[in-house]
Parts: structure tokens; sequence; C-alpha cells
């Protein structure tokens, strides 16, 4: 796992060294151990590497034989063995044992086109001095980062926005589309970020750059979420089981010590209990619980730890988290919606104090239909004709705002499409009104192209649950879900594996008919059968529990003061952006009662970033070690929790 940056001149003047070193160093963070330059006409790439696979071997940038290719690459690349045996059986020479060096030589073999090839996690720039052609690329799911922007006559590329940020002639300008985008979905949009001109490459992408053609994209792999219908259960369930049983093998290839991430939940206790099955030394297993009962699922988690014999780790989050809240927005390199980077920040720094690498559960919940969302969805649609709702929604333009069912009259009026997108907004457009001022409104994009591509989406004519799978697999997904995981793992230079995201997994799961996802009201049916026997039923069959934060009584407690102290400071007023009154308004209602602790926490993400980026009041942050407690199984066997040695 790594950190990479780079300059392409694309007139062809010099590129500078010590900007490279510039941009290189605001990523260390994401490689501690060691950095590396290439540097020719035109054309500088930089690295930062946390040392997973060949640690002694695998220094960055490496080229080919001759040194016409150079790679600089940040993930990994799970099938390198198998593709570098085909490259020198076709007599290619490699010097080291890297997943690395494997891309390089890939490349001579079949171009751009080698992205398809590669199965795993990556970002990566490769230079082609012969051509003089710099290509980008990201991988299928976008669990690897890659930003990149045009400035000044040259091609600028890192892992993270702040990296970019380090050259003069970056502006440092709000993209007020994306302002819009965050206040209105949680997160930026897929293809620019919070700064004006700084672009994101989307999963499944390549770029490519030159003097001659200039910059050019293009997609190499989407989902399709196509039934089989073809198909019967059984197909399927043992499907989903081999799959997921190769993905986790495939992602145990380390030369450092690995865990597991564990919350209890059926997909991240499907990891644990596959990586228990095919080790021969106990798993490390890390989770995260709260005193809030609603929020904690411990109790889960030491179930399987307990029938698996992990050596389990875990962490009670206190509401005193005023203090790492600046290293979190410094980390998540642009505002984020989603409160629950506090937690997966904790939990990685607890990990880190012991292993390198994690896998972890996330993407089960798309692929396998997880989501209470979708089973409301398809309760919503049944619910009433399209007569009820056009006179719902009539009556919804003369009910004012604040009055009690306005919402649920509002919402319920609406058609399919629209109605799953209202269910996941956070300010509506009439709420963003009253939260900006008038000349911040203004700015606001004047389309919603978040709310644009979903209905494409969702009038695509297939069924609405694959519709709604896909269109989350390829927006929230890598906006948010993966956002988080990367940006709070790598902060403690930790790195974090998806088996349930292998690309493979992911095709056959998108062949899975929607009416086995959901069955008797339950979703996740198909991955559920796959791991019955092998997980308890007591796991399997609870209700899903969401990877929440108590933010609305921290908000209304401990944090009540630090909550105005910030949102109504003298700075944040200056901006100009909100009407204080009404932020003010949101303080008060949430302490009333209502509900708005993400609504606030986006408030305070926004306002932590302004000062860290925009102000540049915010240093770089000194990582802290975490405290938690541990409960380690002698290894001779795993005997109940209660008899397990455990120290706080």
């Amino acid at each position: 796992m790594c950190g990479i940056a780079g300059i392409f001149h694309l007139r062809g003047g010099p590129v500078e060294e010590h900007d490279i070193a510039r941009m290189c160093d605001a990523l260390t963070h994401r490689g501690p151990d060691e950095g590396g330059v290439h540097l020719a006409a035109g054309i500088g790439i930089g690295m930062r590497r946390l040392s997973v696979i060949d640690v002694a071997g695998g220094s960055q940038p490496i080229g080919n034989e001759d040194g016409s290719v150079w790679v600089v690459f940040n993930g990994e690349i799970y099938n390198f063995r198998d593709l570098r045996r085909e490259l020198i059986g076709s007599g290619h020479v490699f010097r080291t044992q890297t997943d690395t060096e494997v891309i390089a030589h890939l490349y001579e073999e079949r171009g751009a086109s080698c992205v398809e090839h590669l199965r795993g996690m990556f970002a990566f720039a490769l230079w082609d001095a012969g051509r003089r052609q710099l290509l980008l690329a990201r991988d299928r799911l976008g669990v690897k980062p890659l930003y990149w922007t045009e400035a000044a006559g040259r091609l600028v590329f890192a892992s993270e926005l702040k990296a970019i940020l380090q050259l003069r002639e970056v502006e440092r300008q709000l993209d007020w589309g994306s302002v819009d985008h965050l206040f209105t979905h949680l997160t930026t949009p897929a293809s620019d970020s919070i700064i004006e001109g700084v672009h994101k490459l989307e999963p499944g992408h390549v770029l490519t750059a030159s003097v001659a053609t200039g910059v050019r994209r293009h997609r190499y792999w989407a989902p399709r979420f196509e039934p089989d219908r073809s198909k019967g259960l059984d197909h399927f369930v043992e499907g989903v089981r081999g799959l997921l049983e190769e993905s986790v093998r495939l992602r145990l290839v380390s030369d450092v010590p690995l865990g597991a991430f564990l919350s209890g939940g059926l997909d991240s206790s499907a990891v644990v209990a596959t990586m228990a099955g095919a080790m021969d030394q106990p798993v490390r297993t890390f989770s995260i619980g709260f005193a809030e009962r609603a929020f904690d699922e411990l109790r889960y988690a030491r179930l399987i730890a307990e029938k698996f014999g992990t050596l389990h780790r875990e962490l009670i989050v206190e509401p005193n988290v005023v203090d790492i809240l600046d290293d979190i927005a410094w980390f998540l390199d642009e505002p984020f919606g989603d409160s629950s980077a506090i937690p997966t920040y904790l939990v990685s720094q607890m990990a880190a104090e012991h292993v390198t690498v994690v896998l972890s559960g996330d993407g089960g919940d798309e692929l396998f239909a997880g989501y209470d969302k979708y089973r409301i969805e398809g309760r919503e649609r049944e619910a009433l004709p399209a007569l009820s709702r056009a006179a719902l929604r009539a009556i919804g333009r003369y009910m004012p705002d604040g009055m009690r069912g306005r919402n649920f009259v509002r919402h319920h009026g609406l058609t399919g499409a629209e109605r799953y997108l209202d269910a996941s907004t956070l300010f509506r457009e009439d709420q963003k009104r009253r939260l900006f001022q008038p000349e911040a409104y203004a700015r606001l994009a004047a389309g919603d192209e978040a709310r644009n591509e979903a209905r494409a989406f969702l009038r695509g004519g297939g069924h609405w649950l694959s519709e709604l799978q896909q269109l989350d697999i390829e927006r929230s997904l890598p906006l948010d879900i993966l956002t988080k995981v990367d940006r709070m793992s790598m902060a403690h230079s930790l790195e974090a594996r998806e088996p349930l995201l292998d690309h493979k997994l992911v095709e056959f799961a998108a062949t899975i008919p929607p009416e086995m996802q959901i069955r008797d009201g339950s979703g996740k049916s198909v991955f559920k059968q796959a791991m019955r026997g092998v997980l308890p039923d007591t796991v399997i069959d609870r209700r899903k529990q969401g990877f929440g934060v108590p933010l609305g009584s921290w908000f209304r407690a401990s944090l009540s003061g630090f909550l105005r102290d910030l949102l109504l400071s003298g700075p944040a007023r200056d901006r100009g952006i909100f009407e204080p009154a009404y932020v003010l308004r949101l303080i008060e209602r949430h302490e009333a009662g209502q509900d708005l602790g993400l609504h606030l926490w986006t408030l305070i993400s926004f306002e932590l970033w302004c000062r860290a980026f925009l102000d540049r009041t915010t240093t770089r942050p000194r990582v802290r070690p975490a405290r938690g407690c541990v409960i380690e199984p002698p290894r001779s066997s795993a005997p109940p929790l209660a008899r397990a040695a455990r120290t706080c």
C-alpha cells in the first residue's frame, strides 16, 4: 500500500524534483517505510511506500528491463504470481518479487489493456518513455483513490487531494457543484473534488496523456446487474461460497502481519470465518463498541471471536472525541458527511499497533441487497397507486414547512426514482435555500448531476432492485464506504483489503435474481444461505445494524458546547456561506429531540476541512496510540471469553 504522485508537462517543459518531493511528503502516512522518484524530461513520478510484498526488494518506482517503462503503484495485485509466471514464460526478466513489477512487464505485452488482466485493488501511474505517454489507472470498484488536475500546462496526479494542493499553481477555490453534492448526498461527486478544477479518476477508468493527444479517459469495466434466471438457488449459494473462499485466500498473501475488522455483522463475520479456515494460526480481529447499547455490536463480535479462536481486541468509543476531529478532517482529505469515519479511524488506529494489513467486510450490502432501504423501497412501491401519489403530491405543496406529517406526505407522493433518492437526501432544496446565505446559494450547481445519473439508472428497464444495487455499487460505495475505509486506515499506515469486492465475486453476485436476494422481508438471502452452518444462526438471522455513531446523544450532552463554539464561531460566520440563524435553529431543534446528527456532523466536517485546507490553521496530525481491551484466547484452544486473558 502506498501513496503516489506525479507531474507530466503537457507542453514538454521541465518538471522539478522538489515539486514531486513536496507532494510525496504530504502522503507519508500512506507509505512511511520509504520513498522514491523517477525524473526525466517533462515527467516526474514519485511514491511513498508501505512495504507489504517483497519488503526488501520492492522499492518504487520500478522499471522494465531497459528502463523504457516506469511504474508507481498503490494497492495489491492478487493474481500477480500467475501473471509473473506467464510473463517469464514470454521472456521477460524480473528483478524483484513484487507485484508492482508485473504491471510494467504486462504493459509491454498488452498496452493500456493490461488493467483488464489485473485482479485486485489499485491506482497506478505508468510512464512510457518511448511513446512519451502517461497512463493513469484505477481499479474496477474504486477501492484505491486517484485525483488529477491540469494546471499551468501540466497534468498533476496524486493519491490524495492534499498532495496536489502542495503546488502553488493549484488554487484553493471551492467547487460549488461539489459543495451542493456534499450537503445533498453526504459526499463530493464521483468525478470532481471539493477544489475547483481537481478531479477524481472514476472507478474502472484509465486516463492517458501525451503532448500529441492531450488528456483522454475511457472506461474499461462496469458492473452489470443482469439476473440469470436459468440457474437455481443451489448454483448461487455454492458459487458465492466458493468465490468468497478464493477471494479471501488470495488476500492472505502478505509478508507482514495481517488481521481483520470484525463488527459482528454477517459480512465481516463471514470474512473472519473464511480466514480462520484458510490460516494455520489464529486470526487477529479488531472491534469497536459503544456504551450506548443501541449502537453496540460487541456481543456479536465476541461470539465470532470465541467460535473461531481469534486473538481479539476491542475498543469502546466514548464521546470525548473532540481531540481527534481535526486529525480526522485532515486525513479525510475532503469534507465528508458519514460520521462512521470516527469509529473507522479508531479501530484502524488500534489494529495498526498489531498488524499492517486487515481484511474488511465492505460491499456485502450492495452485492447481496442487505440495506434496509431496499426493503423499504420494495414496500413503498406496492403501498399506493399512482392516483393516490398524485393526490399526496398536491397536498404536500400546501403544507407549511415544519408541519407534522409534511415530510411523510411529500415523500410518499414521489415516484419510485425520486422517492428512493429522497430517502437518502440530507438537505433538500428548500432546506439548502435557508441553510446557505443568498450569495452562496446562488453559486451552488443549478442541476444535480448525481440525481440525473440516478434517474438514468432507475429508468433502465430492468428490475428495480438490480438497478438500485448497480447505482449504489457505482456511486455510494466508492464515494462513501470505500473512501472512509481507505482514508481512515491509511491515516495509520494500515492496508485494508476488501474480499467481498473481488471483481469476479461482484460479477457473479450481479447475476443473482432479485427475487432470491430479498425473501420473506429479509435481504441477503443467498449470502445467508451460503454462510448457514459456517456462522452461528444468531449472527445470520439477527436484524441488520449499521455502523452508526451515537452522535445524536453526544451532541445533546458532552459535545453540545463544542458544536456551538465551532459552527457559530467567528471564522465560520466570516466565510459567508451559511446562515448563522438557521445553523442555530438546527442545533436547537436537535437538542429538542429531532435527530439532526448527520446534518450537524456534515457542517462540522465542512468547517474543520475549511480550517485545515483553506485557512491552513490545522497542523499535520501526530497520531496517538489507541487504548483498548484485548481478549486473547490461549493458543492451544479457543475457550469461552470468560476464561480468556483480558486486559484494558
